[in-house]
């Protein structure tokens, strides 16, 4: 298991941009995949974005391809997720996830970040 913690979440306009960081700590965080996850009041957590532990391969949720880029720094032990274009409906508290050998599944993931909310007004 790794230590994950989100951050850069806010209110921002429909069309603005916001880029998440989730600053992991472990020896072995280079050698995880990590998942973004989002989570709206009374709604289940849906699957956003995954990473490779290269980089190398990514995977996005039909509704935020072309809109959201997940990238990795891992000399810095910290994966980013930047989200442009956002719409009202992109609201959520975002998670980040990590695991060896987990997709799209949150229950791959094993280790799991507090969250950082995201808020989108039209």
């Amino acid at each position: 298991q790794v230590q994950l913690v989100e951050s850069g979440g806010g209110l921002v306009q429909a069309g603005d941009s916001l880029r998440l960081s989730c600053a992991a700590s472990g020896r072995t965080f280079s050698r995880y995949r990590v998942g973004w996850f989002c989570q709206a009041p009374g709604k289940e957590r849906e699957f956003v974005a995954v990473i490779s532990w290269s980089g190398g391969w990514t995977y996005y949720a039909d509704s935020v391809k072309g809109r959201f880029t997940i990238s990795r720094d891992n000399a810095k032990n910290t994966v980013y997720l930047q989200m442009d274009s956002l719409k009202p409906e992109d609201t959520a508290v975002y998670y980040c996830a990590a695991s060896p050998g987990a997709t799209y599944r949150a229950s791959e993931y094993t280790s799991w970040g507090q969250g950082t909310q995201v808020t989108v007004s039209s």
